[in-house]
């Protein structure tokens, strides 16, 4: 089974990208427009599939990334979930904050799909393991 993605952005073409990118790779992938809509679907229904990795804007309305990533990461049931912040901000107090808030990685958009690549591989490792 391919290991599931959430992409948490409000840019319908930025949520296409990672979409179009990542199953073309085999990964199972779920968009949500925002965080709030995101966090409600894990919450209201339990026995959801949690996500192995996170692809994470900072520049969401009602709640910001970095909100959802505290809650993420505050939360038992996302022990196991690697968040990436993604932002079109490439600072250095930029990234500081995405890491303090407990974002494992961070990307610049826009995002060459090598990067996407890279950093999904970096977080999961291979999904074709054993076959030669």
């Amino acid at each position: 089974m391919s290991n599931l993605i959430a992409v948490i952005d409000d840019s319908q073409t930025v949520c296409k990208i990672l979409e179009t990118c990542l199953k073309r790779e085999c990964y199972r992938v779920i968009s949500f427009k925002d965080g709030v809509t995101a966090l409600r679907h894990y919450i209201k229904e339990e026995q959801k599939p949690i996500p192995d990795l996170v692809f994470l804007d900072i520049e969401l309305p009602y709640m910001d990334g970095y909100q959802v990533v505290r809650y993420l990461k505050a939360n038992p049931t996302f022990a196991h979930t690697f968040v990436v912040m993604i932002s079109r901000h490439d600072g250095v107090v930029d990234r500081l904050k995405a890491r303090l808030a407990g974002a494992d990685s961070y990307l610049i958009k826009p995002m060459p799909t090598q990067a996407i690549l890279d950093i999904v591989q970096q977080h999961l490792g291979s999904l074709i393991s054993g076959i030669p």
